[in-house]
Formats: structure tokens, C-alpha cells, sequence
């Protein structure tokens, strides 16, 4: 027998159904509430809504857990790589050899960009923040892309994911050359993904450019552990955008656009913000320990604790073993990262932050590897979009496939009752 909730309104009952999911998690399905009893819920920011039914990914605030298809974000950081967790999360399962080779070499097919695109990149100044050049890029490549995706024809879906995976990883890194004034580059098809984007970034048509593997290895782990995090505000937004069944690229530029915000993809920029900061007033790390203590002063210590997480942020024990690596494998002297390193020793022992579960999370590390590459500030929140991107995909693909209806919130109105209309004369 099914299980149902009761709800009382004005003394009468309506028994509205439960819904289970696979990790046990219970949902009241209210989708029938406003028909029979003329009410809705009210739930600002939806914290305790669940907008949609997903098979990509499980989140566990609570427990500290974080699953991409029922596999844990721990053995998936250990064995495998980002396209393989790519191929994961967009289409299902693990990809074998021959699925991955394929997969690769289909992306391949579309890295190169139009040299139309160029000239809209042109037209930004080069102070323009690297999220907003990404947005309209993203935006741009549908006129060169005119043709509808249709999410039920596999084969046009199949090429729509490999076009935006391949051009999404030029146009990222052209934002930042643009800011340089250096020379755009293209995709190497003779080297992998990953290290493509650090001789998109970095290469000067000067000299050769080899990437350090070690860093190669850690930027693989932080896109893979950005890849996905279930229905944060980007990921809404890419399904509630596609619900009117705007195409791929128009989605994902949405995403980008909601994930620039600080409160979500900008917290990595908002750490070195912080770190800078402290450095500028005489670097005592002592002392905005101290400041974050007290609640009486503004001052919020950023990349500690997580809105979600409960718990220690899974991905926060990966990716420090990659930041720790980076920075021995560099040797960078700087004093913005020796600052870094005291906050988190203070934090991961101090009773204070211990006690409140405050301990660094995912943004905190991968705003010290960034800073470690010499990548700017700015582009802090590019590097999580390109993380992020299969994820959006995967979601975007399920929304269609499942053909769910298109995204329509209701309110509660708080304004004047109805009024009549007045004159100038007795305004």
C-alpha cells in the first residue's frame, strides 16, 4: 500500500501522496494541492522543493555524500578521468574503450571555432569580466548553429553534446587570452582534454609549451568534482530556461549567467578576495581568526563550511591533496598562499570552527590551486564552468527526454487589494 501525508486546511483533510526515493529520501507529491484544495506552498528559494525527479546525481548534506549515478565522487576522482565522468553524467554509464575513444575523437570534430566568433569577441573591451564574455560567447554560437536539437533523435543529440564540449573549452580560454591581448589558440587534437586547456590558456606562439602532468592530474580532479551538484541554482536555472524548450547553448549560456553570482560560482574568487585582503592589512592570519569568532563583526571567513553540506564538503578532502601537490610540485613562494595555509590549520583544529563544522570546502582548495597557476581571479569562476558543463548538459538532456512541462512557479502576492485608478488632480 502507497504511503500518503494528510494535510488539515480549515478543518478539512487532503491526503496527498509520498513519494520514495532510490538513497530513501521522502518527498510529499503536492503537484495535485492547488486543484483540490485552492492552496500552494510558499518555499522562498526553493529549500524545500523538489523541482524535478533525477537519476544524475545524489547529494547527502548531512552524511557528507556526493554520488554522479551511483557511483562516489571519492572512486570516481581516484580512477577516473573527466571525460569519462563526462560520458557518465550526460549519458549513464561508464563509457568502455571504445565508447570513450569515440566519444573523444567526436569532440575532436568540433573544436575548432568559427573565425566569425572572433569578431564578437572583438567587440568587448578587455576589461570585461571573463563570465560575461563566456555568457554571450556561449549565447553567440547558436546563429552558427541555427538548427533545433532534437533530444529524442540520439544521433543529433550526440553531436550537439560533442560541439558544445569541444567549442565551450576554446571559447573559455579565449576569454582569458582575450583580457591579455594575446593571440587566440586552438585545439591540439594530438593531446587530451584536459591538457588542451592549459595550452589554450597558456601557450605563447614564442616557444613550445609542455603542462606539468601534476597539474594536468589536479585540474582533472577539480572539473571532475565541479561536474555536477544536483539542483543548485545554474543547474535550475539550464532546466527551468530548457523547459521552454530552448535549445542546448541557449540553456548553458543561461547557466553561466546564474552561476557568475557570488553566492554561487563566484565563492572561489570571493576566497582569494578574502586572502588578498588580509594580506593588504598586514597579513596576520591571527587576527581574522579572530574576527570571524566574533559575532559582532561583519567579517565572514569565505571557503569554510558549505549552504548544503553539513559536513565536512567530500570534495574538499580530495581536492586538498591535489592543492598540497601542486604547491610542492611549483614551489611557489607567495605569501597570499602561506596566509591560506594558516587558516586552514587553524580551522581544521580550532574548536571554534571545528565545532561548527566550519572546515574548508571545495572553493577554499581549488582558489589555492588557480592562484598556485598564475590563473587570474576573474577566471576563477570560468574554470567552474567548464567543470560544470556536463552537468548542465546531463540535466538539460533529462528535462527534454522526460518531457517534463514547462517551468512555472507560483507566489504569494503582498501588494495593495484593488484600488481605483486616480486622477492627476487627486494624486
Amino acid at each position: 500500500m502507497s504511503k500518503t501525508a494528510t494535510l488539515e486546511i480549515e478543518g478539512k483533510k487532503y491526503e496527498l501522496p509520498i513519494f520514495i526515493g532510490t538513497e530513501n529520501e521522502m518527498s510529499i507529491d503536492i503537484s495535485k494541492l492547488r486543484d483540490l484544495s485552492g492552496a500552494i506552498t510558499l518555499d522562498q528559494g526553493y529549500k524545500n522543493t523538489g523541482a524535478c525527479k533525477s537519476e544524475i546525481t545524489f547529494l547527502d548534506g548531512e552524511e557528507g555524500i556526493l554520488h554522479y549515478r551511483g557511483y562516489s565522487i571519492e572512486e570516481l576522482a581516484d580512477k577516473a578521468g573527466f571525460l569519462e565522468v563526462c560520458y557518465l553524467l550526460i549519458f549513464g554509464e561508464l563509457p568502455t574503450v571504445a565508447q570513450l575513444e569515440e566519444f573523444e575523437s567526436h569532440i575532436r570534430r568540433y573544436t575548432l571555432v568559427n573565425e566569425e566568433m572572433k569578431s564578437i569577441i572583438d567587440g568587448f573591451p578587455r576589461t570585461a569580466h571573463p563570465m560575461g564574455v563566456l555568457s554571450a560567447l556561449t549565447s553567440a554560437l547558436i546563429a552558427f548553429n541555427p538548427k533545433a536539437v532534437n533530444p529524442d533523435n540520439e544521433d543529433e543529440l550526440y553531436e550537439a553534446v560533442c560541439k558544445l564540449m569541444g567549442k565551450f573549452l576554446v571559447i573559455a580560454s579565449w576569454t582569458y587570452r582575450k583580457s591579455l591581448g594575446f593571440p587566440l589558440n586552438y585545439y591540439d587534437n594530438t593531446i587530451g582534454y584536459v591538457e588542451n586547456f592549459m595550452q589554450l590558456m597558456f601557450k605563447l606562439p614564442t616557444e613550445p609549451y609542455k603542462a606539468n602532468p601534476v597539474i594536468v592530474e589536479a585540474l582533472d580532479k577539480l572539473f571532475i568534482l565541479h561536474a555536477d551538484h544536483e539542483q543548485n541554482c545554474s543547474t535550475s536555472t539550464v532546466r527551468m530556461v530548457g523547459s521552454s524548450h530552448a535549445g542546448l547553448f541557449a540553456s548553458v549560456s543561461a547557466g553561466i549567467s546564474a552561476l557568475w553570482g557570488p553566492l554561487h560560482g563566484g565563492a572561489n574568487q570571493a576566497v582569494l578576495e578574502m586572502l588578498e585582503e588580509i594580506q593588504a592589512n598586514g597579513g596576520d592570519a591571527d587576527k581574522y581568526l579572530a574576527k570571524a569568532k566574533d559575532k559582532n563583526d561583519p567579517f565572514r571567513l569565505m571557503g569554510f563550511g558549505h549552504r548544503v553540506y553539513k559536513n565536512f564538503d567530500p570534495r574538499a578532502r580530495i581536492i586538498k591533496k591535489a592543492a598540497d601537490e601542486v604547491l610542492s610540485t611549483l614551489g611557489v613562494n607567495d605569501p597570499i598562499l602561506e596566509i591560506a595555509k594558516k587558516l586552514e590549520q587553524a580551522a581544521l583544529k580550532d574548536e571554534y570552527f571545528v565545532s561548527r563544522k566550519l572546515y574548508p570546502n571545495v572553493d577554499f582548495y581549488s582558489g589555492i590551486i588557480y592562484r598556485a597557476l598564475g590563473i587570474p581571479t576573474d577566471m576563477f569562476t570560468v574554470m567552474f564552468a567548464i567543470g560544470r558543463l556536463p552537468g548542465w548538459i546531463a540535466q538539460w538532456k533529462e528535462m527534454r527526454l522526460n518531457k517534463e512541462p514547462i517551468g512555472r512557479p507560483r507566489q504569494v502576492y503582498t501588494g495593495s487589494p484593488l484600488r481605483s485608478f486616480k486622477e492627476f488632480d487627486k494624486r
